[in-house]
């Protein structure tokens, strides 16, 4: 049985990955500030482990009690933070997990993030601008690491379950939504897919209407 560790597991899309995951079988063990938002970690008996990525020794002490070569997704952020997540928090994990055996992630951050920042509206670079800055650095320090990585960028998050009409693309100009389930269901594709490694990913559902 393969062991997942899922990062930001507590809420959002973070809470859809622990689905999906254990309903594939995984070994998941949920991390994240307050594991206890989620009934569904208890419910399916699941490992948890209280971490605040913000903190380096919380980030080590979590990785070093991780089964060898566990596997990582990481949905973490922190929009509107006092001190956010996406960066800082990332570049402790990154690090950390390069000095493990632990060394593949697949990094969840968002549409507008790097290259995809031309596409975005002015609003949408009003509202949502430093957290995609933040972000756009996590995937920066991600790809010059020694990490087996894949960076997946989703449109527009909307709750709900996996609907198999989800889209990958790459270089492209993408607008949309697509619903957290699905996106858990293309994690698991690309996390299984040797040729998803050191590549970078958008993913929308064209079904679903943006707003």
């Amino acid at each position: 049985m393969n062991n997942i560790a899922i990062w930001g597991a507590s809420s959002g899309l973070g809470a859809a990955m622990v689905d999906y995951f254990h309903e594939q079988g995984f070994n998941v063990i949920a991390i994240a500030r307050n594991p206890t938002k989620n009934p569904h970690i208890a419910q399916y008996d699941l490992m948890s482990i209280t971490c605040d990525a913000t903190d380096k020794t919380q980030v080590e002490n979590t990785v070093a009690i991780l089964p060898d070569n566990t596997l990582n997704i990481s949905t973490m952020g922190s929009f509107h933070a006092d001190i956010p997540v996406d960066y800082i928090g990332h570049r402790y994990l990154i690090d950390t997990l390069e000095k493990s055996t632990s060394k593949r992630l697949l990094l969840v951050t968002s549409l507008g993030c790097g290259d995809s920042w031309q596409f975005m509206s002015d609003r949408a670079k009003n509202v949502f601008g430093r957290a995609l800055r933040e972000k756009t650095l996590a995937e920066a320090w991600l790809k010059s690491s020694a990490l087996s990585f894949t960076i997946l960028r989703p449109g527009g998050l909307k709750d709900g379950a996996p609907t198999h009409h989800g889209q990958l693309s790459q270089n492209e100009e993408v607008h949309g939504a697509i619903t957290r389930g699905e996106v858990a269901r293309l994690s698991y594709e690309l996390l299984l897919n040797n040729a998803s490694i050191n590549q970078t990913f958008q993913c929308v559902d064209p079904n679903i209407a943006p707003y």
